[in-house]
């Protein structure tokens, strides 16, 4: 595919190292490529070529970019994924997402198996919502009242918003950091990125991914709940394993880089 480079423009694409093997690394709702900062030295170290991106809607993109209709499911964020990876002429590589990319990876694979080595899904979720025999987390007035704060005062919903999922004191390091990059997504933008996440339900589609995935789950996580990484266990369609880390928070790479570091490289490597 013939792709002009204003699409890695669009994404703030870098890639790092020079190595024969692939790493690809794709943040979460409200955060972008700096959410890697901890990880990136330890997979350069270990020879290894690291390709970094902006999921359209960040706030480090340019939102005229953003197309409401389309950014509603997250196919689109697959399809811009495929698209980097083409444009990089990206053959094989070892994907890793966090929160929603994880999700995002997932759709990737199904559509074209063979780039992807291996899926590294960390604090991934198919659904949010509760549901008969399904524990997501969420009930819908849980997140009615979300978007309602959201709307109403983005900046005091994004400081609460970061200290929850982080799972530390609103003057943490790691929380303001987040805080961040969540408040300078505009406020429309996070609006519609956040329903089309905490309203997909992606359940039926884990069957169909068949390449082979590992897990990565905090101990505690109020996004996450350790019930939905086994979930993802039990119904991904190909070969599986977990890691459940002791550490809080939906940001282990940036509160836990030491214990998230030796997994990834164990699981690249094995790759």
């Amino acid at each position: 595919m013939v792709v002009s480079n204003s699409v890695l423009d669009a994404h703030n694409v870098r890639v790092l190292g020079t190595g024969d093997d692939v790493v690809v690394l794709s943040h979460g709702f409200g955060s972008d490529q700096s959410m890697w900062k901890y990880i990136v030295p330890s997979l350069l170290n270990n020879n290894l070529r690291v390709v970094l991106y902006d999921i359209m809607g960040a706030g480090t993109t340019d939102t005229s970019n953003f197309n409401f209709n389309r950014y509603s499911s997250l196919h689109a964020y697959a399809d811009d994924l495929l698209t980097i990876l083409d444009e990089l002429d990206i053959e094989s590589c070892v994907y890793v997402g966090h929160s929603v990319s994880g999700m995002i990876g997932c759709l990737a694979s199904i559509e074209r198996p063979d780039i992807f080595q291996k899926l590294i899904l960390l604090g991934a979720s198919p659904r949010y919502l509760n549901d008969t025999n399904y524990y997501g987390g969420f009930e819908q007035h849980d997140l009615d009242q979300l978007f309602t704060s959201m709307k109403s005062n983005f900046r005091a919903w994004s400081s609460g918003f970061a200290a929850a999922a982080v799972g530390a004191d609103i003057n943490d390091r790691t929380v303001q950091e987040f805080s961040r990059t969540l408040f300078s997504v505009r406020p429309d933008v996070a609006l519609t990125v956040s329903q089309s996440i905490f309203q997909s339900d992606l359940r039926s589609i884990l069957p169909q991914v068949t390449v082979p995935c590992h897990i990565i789950q905090s101990q505690k996580d109020m996004a996450v709940p350790v019930e939905v990484a086994e979930y993802l266990s039990r119904n991904l369609g190909g070969w599986t394993s977990m890691d459940i880390l002791e550490t809080e928070g939906h940001f282990p790479q940036l509160t836990s880089p030491e214990l998230v570091i030796p997994v990834l490289l164990r699981y690249v490597e094995d790759s």
